[in-house]
């Protein structure tokens, strides 16, 4: 692959933090040093070094100019993409480049647990192994991926399941794609292509509000009383296969009648019912009134699509399409 070349953009986070005065550590390694740890590298990286923030102050801006940039460097003939960034936001982040990401270069999401100053770092481990699957070939056509832990991991599946623990990223509904071996990725699983979102404008998104709503136990629902008309769409995070509590069915018929609402499961795997229970407050029960099932797709990423989608336009009926394709 030494013929090949990729673009990396590094934006801060866990990955490249060293310790600071005040205490702590803070964002101050930049795309060059990260690449320091790693030796010879089969491919040629040109790095990019963008905003070096905790990806907890990041916004679907600082990512749709990331975005708009690597479009451009695989224009010019990189054959594909790796970001490093905190893991906060990371499966949000990589859930919206593969929403959006048109081009079959494989645009590879990667960060750390352990920041540098650490005895077992990970990320040089990570940027390594990202690097050598934005750069293969058989990568190509697969959407944005994360890679941690010599894992691959398809950004619509993937998320982060621990706190601390350099093992955090997992795919609950299906498991890892393939997995880095002797420097190789090596797929094991075939996912569909996603059609990209379009029609959306910079602009637009930002001014696109999506609330996301979970619902918890003895709900008081105070937070729903009246539909914010400043939001454009609402997700709500429901009880296991998609439930909530009988009294707040008043408000969300009520939020219905002005903007799209999508239900989600708050657990960390599986997909909404449709056609199962029947009680008021039932998956039945809310989609009888209008409300859409986001199937597979969990609460985090669901605020994602939904917001992309609003943004470009989309009616009821293309955001119920756009969640089915995902499951």
């Amino acid at each position: 692959m030494q013929d090949r070349r990729i673009a990396l953009f590094a934006l801060g986070g866990t990955i490249s933090m060293t310790g600071a005065d005040a205490g702590g550590v803070v964002a101050r390694l930049n795309g060059a040093e990260l690449l320091t740890e790693l030796g010879t590298l089969p491919v040629h990286v040109d790095v990019h070094d963008a905003v070096p923030v905790p990806s907890a102050a990041l916004t679907f801006a600082d990512i749709l100019d990331v975005v708009a940039t690597a479009a451009r460097a695989v224009e010019d003939g990189a054959a594909g993409v790796v970001l490093s960034q905190g893991t906060d936001t990371l499966e949000e982040v990589a859930f919206l480049i593969d929403s959006i990401w048109p081009h079959a270069a494989p645009f590879v999401v990667t960060g750390a647990m352990r920041n540098p100053t650490l005895p077992g770092a990970d990320g040089p481990a990570n940027l390594l192994a990202a690097i050598q699957v934005a750069g293969s070939p058989s990568a190509a056509g697969r959407g944005a991926l994360v890679v941690f832990l010599d894992q691959i991991h398809a950004a619509r599946h993937v998320h982060k399941a621990h706190s601390t623990s350099p093992a955090t990223f997992e795919s609950p509904d299906t498991g890892p794609l393939g997995h880095v071996i002797e420097g190789t990725p090596r797929f094991l699983t075939e996912l569909p292509p996603r059609k990209p979102i379009e029609g959306w404008t910079a602009e637009r998104v930002t001014e696109t509000k999506i609330a996301l709503y979970t619902v918890t136990l003895d709900d008081d629902g105070a937070l729903l009383e009246g539909p914010d008309h400043s939001h454009l769409g609402l997700v709500v995070a429901g009880f296991g296969a998609g439930h909530v509590p009988p009294h707040l069915l008043p408000a969300l018929d009520e939020i219905l009648a002005v903007m799209p609402v999508v239900l989600t499961s708050r657990s960390a795997g599986g997909s909404v019912l449709a056609d199962t229970y029947g009680a008021p407050g039932s998956e039945r029960d809310l989609l009888a009134r209008g409300v859409i099932n986001g199937g597979f797709v969990h609460p985090y990423k669901a605020r994602v699509l939904l917001r992309m989608l609003v943004a470009a336009g989309a009616g009821r009926d293309e955001i119920a399409a756009a969640f089915a394709e995902l499951g």
